[in-house]
């Protein structure tokens, strides 16, 4: 697997140092470039990539393989996609970046069960961040001192032997390409389409759906959509995203959010 890599300037005579390509999976196009921006400035670190929602995401991921993807909260509410990620590739980071609706001790053991490695407030001073993607990469583990208190286990009013994030979180039944497919349904693509966004045979795409209806205990596509949204499986989007996302030239469309790749 070949992860994004690009070389940074090393002492005359010592091997080039690979720096850390980071992306990130936001739907609001100011938050992505201000990102890129604190991203680019910083020795040891370069720019992979953004996606608009969590379909996008799973692509950006499978194509380029960043080492450190940065997730809003407002786009995994439940950590499905931070499960999903890091099922996709166990050697990808990442670091959910907690919306104030979302500071609960059950939000972060949630995420963090999910497979998350670190977290910090969405609305944390660069430098904050990148002491979080740094710290997250040497151990694997981080969170952010503004969210460490409420990281300790909260039992109250559970049977004994129930965890928070087992009473509270919503289960994920689907695989990474049903998921992917359950979105694009969502949105209102037919089979072929879909197939052809995600490089699939309409057969295959065929089998994913009826394996969605199966699992959902669902009737039709519409009734399956209704379902996902109802259990938190499939989420409506953030209250400050934009309604709409142009691609901009050299981005990979996908269908209602973007997912944008930095040339290597």
């Amino acid at each position: 697997m070949t992860r994004s890599n690009e070389p940074i300037r090393a002492p005359q005579g010592s091997p080039p140092i690979r720096s850390l390509g980071i992306a990130v999976v936001d739907p609001l196009p100011f938050c992505r470039e201000g990102l890129s921006a604190i991203v680019t400035r910083t020795t040891g670190l370069h720019w992979a990539g953004h996606a608009g929602n969590p379909h996008a995401a799973l692509q950006l991921a499978e194509q380029v393989h960043p080492d450190v993807i940065l997730v809003d909260s407002g786009l995994d509410p439940h950590g499905h996609l931070a499960k999903l990620l890091v099922t996709g590739d166990p050697a990808v980071l990442v670091i959910m970046l907690v919306r104030d609706a979302h500071r609960t001790p059950a939000f972060l053991q949630g995420i963090l069960l999910a497979g998350a490695h670190g977290a910090l407030p969405r609305s944390a001073e660069a430098r904050r961040l990148i002491e979080a993607i740094r710290r997250t990469h040497l151990d694997r583990r981080y969170l952010d001192p503004a969210l460490a208190p409420l990281a300790g286990p909260q039992r109250q009013g559970l049977r004994p032997g129930e965890s928070l994030v087992a009473a509270r979180r919503p289960r994920m039944p689907l695989s990474r390409r049903e998921y992917q497919v359950l979105q694009l349904v969502a949105e209102g693509l037919e089979n072929a389409a879909i197939a052809k966004l995600l490089y699939l045979s309409v057969e295959t795409v065929r089998t994913h759906v009826k394996s969605i209806l199966r699992k959902l205990s669902a009737r039709d596509r519409t009734h399956a959509v209704t379902i996902a949204f109802r259990n938190g499986i499939l989420i409506a989007q953030p209250e400050d995203g934009p309604e709409t996302n142009s691609p901009t030239p050299g981005a990979t469309p996908a269908a209602g959010g973007m997912a944008e790749y930095r040339s290597r």
